[in-house]
C-alpha cells in the first residue's frame, strides 16, 4: 500500500509541476495584449489549465500527506536525507498549497477580500505559491535531482524573464526607446 501511495504521489507531482508552470506562464500572458498571439492563446487556455493544475495539486497534496504519514510513523524507510529536512520540505509544500488556494479564492469570489486585498492582488499570490512549489520540488522532489540544473533552473529563469517583460510593458516603457 505505501509503495503504491509513493508511486501515485510522485506521478501526481510530475504532472502537477508542469501544469502549475504552464498556468503561471499563461497567467502572465493573459492580461497583456502586447504579447499578441501568445496573449490570445493564453486567454483561451489559462482558466482551464489552472483548474486542471489545482486539481492535480490537490491530488498531490492528499497523497503527499499520506506518504509523509507513512514516513513519519516509520511504516516505510526514511528518505536518504535527514528527517528535519524532509519535514521542512513538507512544510514548504503546505505553504505552496495555502498560497495557491488563496489565489484561487481571490479569483473565484472577488468580493471575499476587502481593499487593499483586491482580487488581482490576491490572485497574484499564485506567483508566491509557485515559488514555494519550486522550492518544494527542488528540496524533496527526489525525482528531479537530475533535472534541476538542465531543466528547472532555465525554465524558472524564462518565467522570470517573461514576468519582467510584462512589468516593463505595463509600465509603458517602449521596446524601441533610445536613451538620450
Amino acid at each position: 500500500m505505501s509503495q503504491l501511495v509513493w508511486l501515485l504521489d510522485r506521478g501526481a507531482a510530475l504532472v502537477t509541476y508542469p501544469a502549475l508552470y504552464l498556468a503561471v506562464l499563461t497567467g502572465i500572458l493573459y492580461n497583456t495584449e502586447s504579447f499578441g498571439m501568445l496573449h490570445e492563446a493564453a486567454q483561451r487556455i489559462h482558466i482551464e489549465l489552472s483548474v486542471f493544475a489545482m486539481i492535480v495539486t490537490l491530488l498531490h497534496a492528499g497523497l503527499g500527506v499520506l506518504d509523509a504519514w507513512f514516513v513519519v510513523t516509520g511504516q516505510v524507510p526514511a528518505p536518504a536525507y535527514s528527517m528535519p529536512y524532509f519535514l521542512g520540505g513538507v512544510a514548504v509544500g503546505a505553504g505552496a498549497l495555502l498560497m495557491l488556494v488563496v489565489a484561487v479564492l481571490g479569483f473565484t469570489d472577488a468580493k471575499r477580500f476587502q481593499r487593499p486585498w483586491g482580487p488581482r492582488v490576491v490572485h497574484s499570490f499564485a506567483y508566491a505559491g509557485f515559488a514555494f512549489g519550486t522550492i518544494h520540488a527542488a528540496a524533496i522532489g527526489t525525482d528531479l535531482t537530475g533535472l534541476i540544473r538542465p531543466l528547472l533552473g532555465p525554465s524558472v529563469a524564462f518565467l522570470v524573464y517573461v514576468l519582467l517583460l510584462r512589468l516593463l510593458v505595463l509600465r509603458g516603457i517602449p521596446s524601441n526607446a533610445i536613451p538620450d
